[in-house]
């Protein structure tokens, strides 16, 4: 068979990643003295990182990450408290199961740390949706009032991570407290997690959430089983403003 019709054939059973790099692989083997066995074994792996790869982006776009960072792009030069030993224990997702807190001030790298997370977990086949709180609550507010609570809620528990970013920057009414405390409690079965970030310690949620029963179930859900990470140092959004005007002078 011609190698058109061969690139032809496989388009036409879509395995894209093998026609990509047939050539690349035709040249190689003969080059190289590739037996058949090898040939077969870098076209068949091409076409299986190609579909991984596309699956991997499929997740991405539909977690709704701002971001999408790595993990390995974390800046260990600014002074804060966040360790390797850390980043190592979050990278893993041997944790997944269990909720994430992310507590520190603005601009610490809370976020970054979450959407990592999510990043992390597209590569790793799972499912991930990211809402920053606002957006949560919008939505919940939506899907009361136009009868669609049930399929929102399904959309917030069934992705294996859920980040919910920016929580307490707005008060929580006894009915979104009550149906954020649900939400929680679906979440809590199965190898699911959530990863919240916020600036108040647990201690402090009773601030934004006013009914007073349902903070305290949120928090002792939160405080017992979590892993909790508290953040100091300063802004990494000053640190950066720094390191530019920096670039600039050099320039």
């Amino acid at each position: 068979m011609a190698l058109n019709q061969l690139k032809h054939l496989m388009g036409e059973m879509k395995f894209y990643g093998m026609a990509e790099h047939l050539d690349q692989f035709l040249t190689e083997a003969q080059t190289q003295s590739w037996s058949h066995t090898e040939l077969l074994d870098a076209t068949l792996q091409a076409e299986y990182d190609y579909r991984e790869n596309k699956k991997i982006n499929t997740r991405l776009k539909t977690s709704k990450l701002k971001l999408q960072p790595a993990f390995e792009d974390f800046d260990f030069t600014a002074g804060r408290s966040f360790t390797k030993a850390q980043i190592k224990e979050l990278y893993h997702l041997k944790w997944i199961g269990r909720p994430v807190v992310l507590i520190g001030p603005t601009g610490i790298g809370k976020t970054f740390i979450a959407q990592a997370i999510g990043t992390q977990g597209c590569r790793n086949k799972h499912t991930v949706l990211y809402m920053k709180v606002s957006t949560f609550l919008e939505e919940l507010m939506l899907a009361r009032s136009s009868g669609t609570y049930l399929k929102f809620r399904r959309k917030i528990t069934t992705p294996t991570l859920f980040v919910c970013d920016d929580f307490g920057l707005r008060k929580f009414t006894s009915q979104e407290a009550e149906a954020f405390c649900e939400l929680l409690e679906d979440r809590s079965y199965g190898d699911k997690s959530t990863v919240i970030t916020t600036q108040l310690p647990l201690e402090n949620w009773h601030e934004v959430i006013e009914d007073a029963v349902i903070a305290d179930a949120i928090i002792d859900r939160l405080k017992h089983g979590s892993l909790i990470y508290k953040i100091k140092g300063p802004s990494y959004r000053e640190i950066l403003a720094k390191k530019l005007d920096q670039n600039k002078k050099g320039d």
